[in-house]
């Protein structure tokens, strides 16, 4: 007599169609990241200054980490929205930064997860929101740069925010996924148990 017919895996129909399933080796991946995101910062900030980070431009190097998302996952979107999280509370401007920057990051990491077969648009546009609602925000704090001075503030600061961001991920990102995903990369990798999502998926 068998038994009951076993259940089916629940399934994330917005990704793919790939199991959600966060294990050990995800979490660990995640607290990579979310350090990696932080360090690139501090790092930036000690050898550039604070303007590049934190900044009107804020050319975050460390936002190149989110264009990874197309190779490693949910793992990366957790990790660079915690690691914005921290980055911005160690640099506190003020809760709205705290807040709204790790969400930018959030949905910038989803949406290039979500359109990663087409990789160079999914860089384009996951940019996108990092320009828009951080921009949106740091006109409070900042004037935009002395080149976008004819724009009302508000558009200055999201145009400033948008180039940098496609700068970081659209380019920077893009060319690290494109050095990471070939095959003498990736299968090292995979042998070593990491999930490399393929472009088939």
């Amino acid at each position: 007599m068998s038994g009951p017919p076993p259940v089916p895996p629940k399934i994330n129909p917005g990704v793919g169609g790939e199991k959600l399933k966060f294990d050990s080796r995800d979490l660990a991946l995640t607290a990579v990241f979310s350090a990696l995101y932080v360090v690139i910062n501090v790092l930036q900030m000690i050898s550039v200054g604070n303007p590049t980070v934190y900044g009107p431009v804020q050319l975050r190097v460390a936002d190149c980490l989110i264009a990874l998302a197309i190779l490693l996952g949910w793992p990366v979107v957790a990790g660079v929205t915690v690691g914005c999280l921290l980055t911005n509370a160690y640099y506190f401007i003020g809760v709205i930064d705290v807040v709204f920057g790790p969400i930018a990051n959030l949905v910038a990491a989803s949406i290039i997860l979500l359109l990663r077969r087409h990789r160079f648009i999914a860089c384009v546009v996951g940019a996108l929101p990092v320009g828009i609602i951080v921009g949106g925000y740091l006109s409070l704090f900042f004037p935009p740069p002395e080149i976008l001075s004819a724009l009302p503030v508000w558009a200055g600061m999201t145009v400033s925010i948008t180039i940098s961001s496609l700068i970081a991920i659209a380019v920077i990102g893009y060319l690290l996924v494109s050095i990471l995903s070939r095959q003498s990369i990736i299968e090292p990798l995979k042998s070593r148990g990491l999930k490399v999502i393929t472009e088939g998926k």
